[in-house]
């Protein structure tokens, strides 16, 4: 086992339309505006962007997202990772009853040698510090929605 490998699979369910979830996803320098944990977006291209992210943990990941895919009529977005964590995401957004299920898929490795060197005894904590900081955007992004 690769202990600086890590999947994560996170389903929000949102009371908004997935037309207005994708729209929202698909402006990652907003994300500071509603997800706490997301402390910077910067914008190079239309394509690339760097981020920066700080959870409950004493540390800070900066990574550069390079937009992969982007697929309006699917509804998903896809971006390769590289920096702290070398990896992919992808937001993928489909209807729900009256509102969107948004599934949040990324698989990285660490890069950072701090984490690293973590790894066996941080995981858990590693872990939950990423399910936290999902749980927090799920909240942001359904408050913002509501005010926008």
């Amino acid at each position: 086992m690769d202990w600086n490998h890590y999947r994560f699979t996170t389903v929000w369910d949102l009371p908004v339309g997935p037309d207005t979830a994708f729209t929202a996803l698909e402006h990652p320098e907003d994300y500071p505006r509603w997800w706490p944990q997301v402390r910077a977006v910067t914008r190079v291209d239309d394509s690339t962007a760097t981020a920066r992210f700080r959870s409950f943990l004493p540390y800070s990941l900066v990574v550069t997202l390079h937009r992969h895919r982007r697929d309006p009529a699917a509804r998903i977005l896809e971006a390769a990772m590289s920096g702290d964590l070398d990896g992919w995401a992808r937001w993928t957004v489909t209807p729900r009853g009256g509102g969107s299920r948004i599934v949040y898929e990324q698989e990285v490795d660490v890069r950072t040698a701090l984490l690293r060197r973590l790894a066996v005894p941080g995981r858990p904590v590693f872990r939950a510090n990423h399910t936290l900081m999902m749980r927090s955007g799920r909240r942001g992004l359904t408050a913002w929605l509501r005010t926008v």
